[in-house]
């Protein structure tokens, strides 16, 4: 395994008038053995900063090493570098073992130490009994794991993980989820993994970074991102409900949006007056949306405590010391 730096990382694109930047300068020092999710709405720019890590893709600017080896202008096949796609790409007439082994057979590994490899690579992904069949013979969770285990035989010092879990249903994300930190735990392999769901970045990452338009909003763990989101960016997309930023909250700063995690208000006999509009229920918590003043806010109420209706006037109260305030011009934390 490799420690990856990335230090004022740019990409462009074009030249002249034509030139268009997608990348702002990107700084983040990842350790060896850390799972690193990388996460963003679509056209953030998270896959062109792993491709740049891959090499797929040219560096404009700044520096990218992997271990202590400087590699803007390294070939990808000499990064030593695995990468995994959403669209699994496995050869339709090979077989799982077949695979699997293909790219350690073009690299004239011994045959022994081939089938060693992927025997290894199969019990860990569970795909033992799955080997003599063809991809058209698996399920899409299964040929996911053939490419996940076709990575793994390589042995190499990186992992790069692009959307893998995309064309799966929502099950089927759910238990690869597990399975990948499963396979992190046992291989301890340094990993980068785009994903544009905040929920895989929560549940898989020790550390997330966090994209918005080719900058990087918040780098830390899930849990600082969570409870101390650098951002109005980073507020909003994290959370599902995001959280509420609110301009004219009663109480609230001069200059600052307020904000207040759905989980953090509490419905009582006084605080901010909310007019409800709608009720989502969601098996154990309902989610109340409502109107304070002209913006929308939501509370999340836990099951077994007592429910509004709508168009009913509730008063709620947030918690003491789950405020948070962001600049209202530049949206970076207060």
């Amino acid at each position: 395994m490799a420690a990856i730096a990335l230090r004022n990382v740019v990409k462009k694109y074009g030249k002249g008038k034509q030139e268009l930047q997608v990348i702002h300068g990107v700084n983040a020092e990842i350790a060896k053995g850390e799972f690193i999710v990388i996460v963003g709405p679509s056209g953030c720019g998270k896959s062109t900063l792993l491709r740049m890590v891959a090499g797929l893709e040219e560096i404009s600017g700044g520096e990218i090493s992997i271990g202590d080896r400087v590699v803007n202008n390294v070939e990808p096949a000499d990064r030593d570098i695995a990468m995994v796609f959403q669209n699994y790409a496995l050869y339709p007439h090979m077989s799982v073992f077949e695979n699997m082994a293909y790219g350690l057979k073009i690299r004239k590994v011994p045959v022994d130490e081939i089938k060693t490899r992927v025997d290894k690579a199969a019990k860990i992904l569970e795909l033992s009994h799955l080997l003599d069949r063809k991809p058209r013979q698996l399920s899409g969770g299964q040929r996911q794991r053939v490419a996940m285990g076709r990575a793994i035989v390589r042995q190499p010092q990186v992992f790069l993980f692009d959307e893998p879990l995309s064309n799966l249903d929502a099950k089927l994300r759910a238990q690869t989820r597990l399975e990948i930190q499963k396979l992190h735990r046992e291989l301890g392999i340094t990993s980068l993994f785009v994903t544009h769901d905040q929920v895989e970045a929560m549940t898989l990452a020790q550390r997330m970074l966090v994209m918005n338009a080719g900058n990087m909003e918040q780098f830390g763990t899930p849990e600082e991102v969570y409870h101390t989101p650098a951002t109005t960016f980073v507020a909003s997309f994290i959370g599902s409900p995001p959280m509420n930023l609110l301009k004219n909250a009663q109480g609230g700063r001069a200059g600052a949006i307020t904000g207040i995690r759905p989980e953090h208000l509490d419905i009582g006999t006084d605080g901010w007056q909310v007019r409800v509009e709608t009720i989502e229920l969601l098996g154990a918590e309902r989610l109340v949306y409502g109107r304070l003043g002209d913006e929308q806010i939501i509370v999340r109420i836990e099951e077994g405590q007592p429910s509004p209706k709508p168009d009913e006037t509730i008063h709620v109260r947030p918690r003491e010391g789950r405020l948070h305030y962001f600049d209202a011009q530049t949206g970076r934390r207060i």
